[in-house]
């Protein structure tokens, strides 16, 4: 073992752990650890690697189901059977704190990660979708944290060459100071072709490949598990920088290599770079590693730690079969990467780091990762005394608007509900040609599958206000509504990943928001039948200013796919024909709750969530999908963000239609159309077939027929809009 400093308990504490981890850590090793032992546990022990605050409630999540071929925690991505001899692999995960201070760059290789942890498993990506939440957008801060974020996106989904097929953008003055970019991708691949991320074989060659190695990320995970603070500008460095063109050789490079019989397992050197992939490939598969740091290809002149910390991007650990080394190395030269030998997969279940021929830390990798001795806490929880007051909350204190036609117009200015076509035409929709959505617009975005009848659907959704007021209703609306949208496209919804963002897990009114959620989405996710794949989960989202925490909303963004068996059943939410029937399914409530409406039209902040039934929400998926399949409708379109007025806005505007169509006095005007209830769809149907719809929706759900398809023009109980 190399002479180094001897560590003690406050030099633990200033790498951000805690005394009792300390005294565990000397307990494992049976000495003290030196200091790039207590670096690595300070990474790999952090909350982005270890999940030590929440792996308790996220075990109580459902993760299996008939089509699930690899279930949540078992590789790099969850893996769902779609029929035809292939598996979609997907997942979703966060990059706020990077692009909190480097929007560009945190946001770019946000993108890179995601789309490495899916072809690392031998899926190639085929779509992109992202989730961004962003402070007052009247702020520069908001307007500089914004634009470099969509240009980080696009410049590398772009250059990667990987459509970005859809997203969500939202603005609230808690994500001021820290945004949130969460980025998912999904890929295809054969059934039965998967690549693990596990490491076998006594003498087995190690090797990493793709970009050199530099100081870009060192410390990422660290930082990504503390609060934002005044100081945090000093983290930049922990940003990593990112090359979508080094990417993209490394993809075809690994793609080519999985169709030869020379790989053992393929990790993604993502958070906590070396030290990471290493000790999850070991301890998935019961053995250890002797790794060679001074034979790691790097940019500068770099320290051991920082070799092993570092979190440079585009690259990958490999284990290949001894003596197949040279088909490896022909593979990456030919794509102009590095591709060196820096070790050997032992079986003494220890990871042995050298450095110049002198053993630098010695660590039994079982030690490092989540399920192993990585620390599992319990934390307490109470809940806030906002939330008993936002339930106090009574329409009736609200007047009803006194010009309905100005109260529309203006929302539909705000800048949640206002179009964000000048980012996503920022982002290549149409790379690949796989993207079936692009011209003819749906609820969730629709990718080809090639060579079948089928196509993907898939979505990220959640509308963090709802969260905050109730997070188990909240977080069971955001499962339900991306079912909801995967539905109106003509799919069946099938599994979700998640990105769980919140404030810090030892304040009891934060994780009281983190448990409720994980509650609201189990129980959502038993309901549909959508188990959980994986994800991330992101805690310290929050400011830190003279002492006074500010958390962000809690935001568990959800991502979902879905299947359309039949490519002649995908729906679209557009208008198709002047004097089409609109209709709407579901049960109207006098409902302003949560709403954009109260919040940021009216600034009123306390309410409870909206109106959510979880029956309701089933017995509308049933007729819906039935509809659909029959051949029914020419459009459907879920009411959401806005109510029922933006919903119609949103299908009349893409060509250019209006419509006609008269409330329901028995609710409040600004209810019925701005209310955010949940459980509700539009669709149109030919008039010709309004006999026979109604009959079809007779006993089955409430239904309302509210008008007709106009030629343009919006008209609402005779008055003109």
């Amino acid at each position: 073992m190399s002479a180094q400093k001897i560590m003690n308990e406050e030099d633990a504490k200033n790498m951000g752990l805690l005394s009792e981890e300390f005294d565990k850590i000397c307990e494992i090793l049976n000495r003290i650890p030196n200091y790039t032992e207590l670096s690595i546990f300070s990474v790999m022990w952090s909350e982005h690697c270890s999940y030590k605050n929440s792996i308790k409630w996220l075990k109580k999540l459902p993760k299996s189901a008939p089509h699930m071929l690899v279930e949540a925690g078992e590789e790099n991505a969850g893996l769902v059977d779609i029929g035809d001899g292939l598996a979609c692999a997907f997942k979703i995960e966060s990059h706020n704190h990077p692009s909190a201070l480097e929007p560009y760059q945190g946001a770019a290789t946000g993108v890179g990660g995601i789309n490495r942890d899916i072809f690392t498993m031998g899926a190639r990506p085929i779509a992109q979708l992202n989730s961004l939440r962003f402070g007052d957008i009247n702020l520069n801060k908001t307007q500089w944290l914004l634009k470099g974020v969509v240009k980080g996106i696009g410049d590398y989904g772009n250059s990667f060459g990987i459509p970005t097929v859809g997203g969500e953008t939202f603005f609230d003055k808690s994500y001021n100071t820290n945004p949130l970019v969460n980025a998912f991708s999904a890929g295809i691949m054969k059934k039965g072709i998967m690549i693990s991320a596990t490491a076998s074989g006594l003498g087995n060659p190690v090797f990493i490949v793709g970009s050199s190695t530099g100081k870009d990320g060192i410390n990422g995970a660290a930082f990504a598990s503390k609060d934002l603070t005044e100081d945090s500008v000093n983290d930049i460095p922990s940003v990593q920088v990112g090359d979508p063109f080094q990417e993209k050789l490394l993809l075809e490079a690994t793609m080519e290599l999985a169709k030869t019989d020379v790989l053992v397992g393929m990790q993604d050197m993502g958070a906590a770079g070396i030290i990471c992939s290493t000790s999850e490939m070991s301890s998935a598969g019961n053995c250890g590693m002797i790794i060679n740091l001074d034979k790691v290809p790097v940019r500068q002149k770099m320290a051991p730690f920082e070799i092993l910390l570092s979190e440079s991007q585009e690259r990958m650990l490999l284990v290949i079969k001894k003596g197949k080394e040279s088909i490896a190395k022909d593979i990456f030269n030919k794509w102009d990467l590095n591709c060196e030998q820096i070790g050997e997969v032992t079986n003494d279940k220890q990871l042995n780091f050298y450095f110049e021929n002198t053993c630098i830390a010695s660590i039994p990798a079982e030690s490092l990762v989540l399920g192993g001795g990585a620390p599992v806490y319990d934390r307490d929880y109470r809940e806030p005394e906002y939330y008993a007051r936002y339930k106090q909350f009574n329409i009736s204190s609200v007047l009803p608007p006194e010009d309905i036609v100005a109260t529309a117009k203006l929302l539909i200015t705000l800048p949640n509900i206002a179009s964000k076509r000048w980012i996503f035409e920022q982002y290549d929709s149409m790379v690949g040609t796989v993207n079936m959505s692009t011209n003819s617009p749906s609820d969730s975005a629709v990718v080809n599958i090639k060579g079948t009848e089928k196509a993907l659907t898939m979505t990220v959704d959640c509308n963090s206000r709802y969260v905050k007021s109730d997070p188990k209703i909240g977080c069971a609306i955001a499962v339900s509504e991306a079912a909801r949208n995967i539905i109106c496209s003509g799919g069946k919804p099938l599994a979700i990943t998640n990105c769980l963002n919140f404030g810090n897990p030892y304040d009891p009114e934060v994780y009281w928001q983190f448990v409720n959620s994980i509650l609201g989405m189990k129980l959502a996710c038993e309901a549909l039948n959508t188990p959980v794949t994986g994800g991330n989960v992101s805690f310290y989202n929050q400011t830190v200013l003279k002492d006074k925490a500010e958390p962000c909303f809690p935001t568990p963004t959800i991502g979902m796919i879905g299947i359309i068996e039949d490519k002649n059943n995908i729906m679209t939410l557009d208008f198709k024909n002047e004097d089409d029937m609109i209709y709407l399914l579901g049960d109207c409530h006098d409902d302003i709750s949560c709403s954009e409406y109260l919040a940021n039209y009216l600034h009123i902040d306390e309410s409870p969530a909206p109106y959510f039934n979880m029956e309701k929400e089933l017995e509308l998926h049933k007729v819906l999908t039935s509809l659909i399949k029959d051949g029914y409708l020419q459009s459907a379109h879920d009411i959401s963000d806005g109510g029922l007025f933006v919903n119609l806005v949103e299908s009349g505007i893409v060509n250019d239609l209006g419509f006609d169509i008269f409330t329901n006095h028995d609710f409040r005007q600004d209810a019925y159309l701005f209310g955010e209830s949940q459980s509700r769809v539009v669709v149109t149907i030919s008039a010709n077939n309004k006999n026979k719809f109604e009959k079809f929706l007779k006993n089955k759900i409430s239904f309302t027929f509210l008008g007709k398809v106009t030629s343009g023009k919006i008209i609402i109980d005779d008055v003109d809009f």
